[in-house]
Parts: C-alpha cells; sequence; structure tokens
C-alpha cells in the first residue's frame, strides 16, 4: 500500500474531508466566529443527548465541550459509537488543574484552558482535526489489514529490506507469522522470494523509482514448507526524512490464476499441435495418394509397356523357333535383355519405395549408397553402428535423402556432410552445404513434406539457410517414439 494513502490531500489520495466541528455546551460566543473564519463548518448542541442526535444526522471530526458538565459530558460523547473518530477537544478552567484531569479521564483526548485567544484555540482545533483524520486513517488500515485478502506491508529499504508494519494474512500466503518478520533482518519478503527471481525484482523496483512510479510485480515464493507459490506485490517505493526509503505495498497470493492460465495456455498450444498435426497426417494421405499415382504411371509408361512388348516377343520368338529355328538365338538374346532392363527398372522403383539396403543392412550402408549416387562429394562424418527401430532408420534415411536431392536441384554447393547421431534416447540427423542457402521449408516444396514425416513420430525439423551461407537441415528423432 502507497503510504500516501495515509496523507490527506496527497497525490493518489481521495477522500472527503468532512472539517466539520460541533460545539457543545456552554461555549464563548466568540468561538463559532472565529472557528468559521478559519473556514471550518460549525453547529451547535445545548447538551451531550443533544449532541449525538446531531451526530447521528453528520459527523464532526472535533467535537468542543465546555460548560459545567463539560467532565459528564465527554463520558457521554466518549462512550457512546456515534463519536466515530472525533477528537474531543474539552473546555476547563485554568485555575482548576483538576478539572483538566478529570476531562482527559472521561475520555477527552486534549483540552484548552479559559482563558484562551484565537490563537490558542485555532491551533488545537488544527492539531485536533489532523489527530480525528489519523485517527480515521488508522481505523481504516486497521480494518484493510485484516478484511483484505492480502498481506499488507512496510518494509525498509534503507535497512535491508526489513519490515515495520506486516498483517497477518502474511501466514497464510507464506507459512510464516507475521511475528518472525517485525524488524527482522534474516525474515523479510527478500527472503521468502524464490532465488531465480530476486535479481528481476530488484531490478523493476528501480525502474519503477526512478520513474517515481508505482510497480505491479508477479514472482514465486518459497513457502515455509517449501511449496512454491505465485504472488502479486503492487506498491511504491516512497521517501522518508533523512535517507530512508520505505516500500509500502500488499501481496496476493495468485497461484490458482496462474495454474488457470498455464493450463489455459497448454490447451492452446496443444489444441494448435493438434490442428498441425492434423494438417500434417492430411498432407502425408495427399503426398501419398501423388507418390502411388507416380508410382501407377511408372509402372505403366516404363516397366509394364516393356513387359506387354517382352509378351508379344515370346510369342514372335516362338512362332520363329517354329519356322526357322537358326534365327530365332538372336531373337532370343534380344528378349534376355529386355528382361535385364525391365528387371533393373523395377528395382529402381522399388529402391523410391524403401530401398533394400536399408532393410537388409541398416541405415549406414543405405546412407553410404545415397552419399555414393550424389552429385556433388557427400562426406559421413559419424553414423551409428547398432541397427535402430525401422520407422527411426526410414525416416532419417528420407531426410537424408531428400536433403541431398535438394543440395543438387538448388544449392549450387560443391560439398555436403552427413551426420547422425544417437545418444539420449534421440537420433539427431544432419545434412549440410556449402551452397547459396536461401532454402526454406514452405508448403508443397519436398522440406515441408519431410517435415511432417519427421512430425509423424514427433520429431522436430529445423532448416538453418541464410542467403549465401549454405543450408543445415537438422532433424531430431525420439528413438523410444517410435
Amino acid at each position: 500500500m502507497n503510504n500516501r494513502a495515509c496523507v490527506p490531500d496527497s497525490p493518489g489520495y481521495l477522500r472527503r474531508h468532512e472539517s466539520a466541528l460541533l460545539l457543545v455546551g456552554e461555549i464563548e460566543p466568540e468561538v463559532g466566529s472565529w472557528l468559521r473564519a478559519a473556514g471550518y463548518e460549525c453547529s451547535s448542541a445545548a447538551d451531550p443527548k443533544r449532541a449525538l442526535k446531531a451526530l447521528a444526522d453528520a459527523p464532526a471530526q472535533l467535537i468542543l465541550v465546555g460548560g459545567s458538565e463539560s467532565i459528564a459530558g465527554c463520558r457521554a460523547l466518549h462512550d457512546d459509537a456515534r463519536m466515530g473518530e472525533a477528537w474531543l477537544l474539552a473546555v476547563t478552567d485554568r485555575d482548576d488543574s483538576r478539572g483538566a484531569v478529570a476531562a482527559l479521564q472521561a475520555g477527552a483526548d486534549d483540552y484548552v484552558q479559559r482563558p484562551f485567544t484565537r490563537t490558542e484555540l485555532l491551533a488545537r482545533t488544527r492539531a485536533g482535526v489532523r489527530a480525528a483524520q489519523q485517527r480515521s486513517d488508522d481505523t481504516l488500515l486497521r480494518a484493510l489489514m485484516v478484511n483484505v485478502p492480502g498481506a499488507i506491508y512496510r518494509s525498509a529499504w534503507h535497512a535491508n529490506h526489513t519490515l515495520a508494519l506486516i498483517s497477518d494474512e502474511i501466514e497464510r500466503i507464506s507459512g510464516y507469522p507475521p511475528a518472525n518478520f517485525i524488524a527482522s533482518e534474516k525474515r523479510t519478503l527478500m527472503s521468502i522470494v524464490h532465488p531465480d527471481d530476486r535479481e528481476g525484482i530488484l531490478a523493476r523496483v528501480k525502474h519503477a523509482r526512478d520513474l517515481d512510479r508505482p510497480f505491479v510485480l508477479e514472482y514465486r515464493i518459497v513457502r515455509a514448507d517449501g511449496e512454491i507459490r505465485w504472488v502479486l506485490d503492487r506498491g511504491q517505493l516512497v521517501k522518508g526524512p533523512g535517507s530512508r526509503l520505505w516500500m509500502d505495498g500488499a501481496i496476493f497470493d495468485i497461484t490458482e490464476r496462474r495454474e488457470a492460465e498455464d493450463a489455459l495456455r497448454r490447451r492452446e498450444v496443444e489444441a494448435a499441435r493438434t490442428e498441425e498435426l492434423r494438417a500434417s497426417r492430411t498432407r502425408i494421405v495427399e503426398a501419398a495418394d501423388a507418390a502411388r499415382r507416380k508410382i501407377e504411371r511408372d509402372l505403366h509408361d516404363g516397366a509394364q509397356q516393356r513387359l506387354v512388348a517382352m509378351a508379344l516377343d515370346v510369342r514372335v520368338a516362338r512362332a520363329r523357333l517354329a519356322k526357322d529355328p537358326e534365327s530365332a538365338g538372336a531373337f532370343l538374346d534380344k528378349l534376355g535383355d529386355e528382361l535385364a532392363l525391365a528387371s533393373a527398372e523395377l528395382r529402381e522403383l522399388a529402391r523410391g519405395i524403401h530401398p533394400a539396403v536399408l532393410t537388409e543392412r541398416g541405415l549406414a550402408p543405405a546412407i553410404e549408397t545415397l552419399a555414393s549416387r550424389a552429385t556433388v562429394p557427400v562426406e559421413i562424418v559419424a553414423m551409428p553402428d547398432e541397427r535402430l527401430p525401422p520407422v527411426v532408420e526410414a525416416t532419417a534415411y528420407f531426410t537424408v535423402s531428400e536433403a541431398l536431392t535438394n543440395v543438387a536441384k538448388y544449392a549450387n554447393a560443391s560439398h555436403a556432410t552427413v551426420r547422425v547421431a544417437n545418444g539420449d534416447d534421440r537420433l539427431v540427423v544432419e545434412v549440410s552445404d556449402d551452397g547459396v542457402g536461401g532454402a526454406q521449408a514452405g508448403t508443397g516444396s519436398g522440406l515441408a513434406g519431410l517435415a511432417d514425416r519427421v512430425g509423424a513420430v514427433d520429431g522436430e525439423l529445423v532448416v538453418t539457410s541464410p542467403p549465401g551461407e549454405g543450408t543445415l537441415v537438422r532433424a531430431v528423432l525420439p528413438i523410444q517414439a517410435s
């Protein structure tokens, strides 16, 4: 809480100033005119009974009680709740010292002795009004400290953050009783702040002080039982006399709110991930359909046409054997060559679907085959020795294959490097080149399809390709996810 809230007429402090005075009993006639001339609103009551009725209708900040019954009047007014926080000023005779003491014992806050001057009366009145205002502020502060669901505090930043005031709510928030904090250099608010948050808090409070503004902080505290809680801290640094610097504020436990916000963020991230996974699966299905159609075209236009032609050639060869056996030999040799070409074409087609060397011999030989067929020199700097789960090996193989294909098509590179290493239940695949860079895993590109393939096994694909500095394709594949 900002301590300016306890100082009337200060910036940021709004309140209604009654500045109303009530004169009770026998009071000199000139008193009323003196007070009104000084800017006070004055009303009168003949006795305490009428004064209490007037207070029920309009509260007063200061009540001036005089007359022969001033002591009884002070007692009657002091014991009634309608007095509120009003300051009770008794008028006694100067030659009756016992009367002044009796008035104080009856409940008067102060007294003024007859005869008194205008200056003396106004001085006592101003002091009484200020005291009534302070009493009202103190009552409000006590009510806030009891009822506000936060810990109100005053911390001495000029004395190692020791606490001059802390409300009981700090025990519910921190687990430490308020008595542990007051005037203790060991147990301060900063002592319960999570160590990782202290530096940031000090920097932000200093920034707020430099701007002469209140601060609003959210940070973690460590409770007495070791539990970590989130708090909201609102306050302001306020200069005091000399070199004193106070921090006045209030701390609220916001752990439940933070947990709800974190849960909402997790749901949003999960929803976004689910949507991306759905889109990725759609792209994978579309890519699979396109690949199937390509295989169909390749079979129809290549091996299928060759096999149909060979079937016709077999009939021709059979007819020649019947009519002219000597001429059939060369024709059968040609037919054998065609059969070998068809077989090679089918093997090449099968290699694009799933290379046999990967299934039979593993990842290292399969990638070495890719490197040997690349259009630029490829250096393999690391490769796992052991076999991995089939889906991981296949994903790693096609990552290298697609990356080397992009090197051949777009990179204008002179050299490429392949690194495949496993550890910590994950396989890291990296393909780099010294080409022109600028590669992007945009929609419809081979790298986008590769990202979908990697994402399908809960992996992560990162393409780093600054213009003119080459390209790095890096895939991280969780081995246990396979």
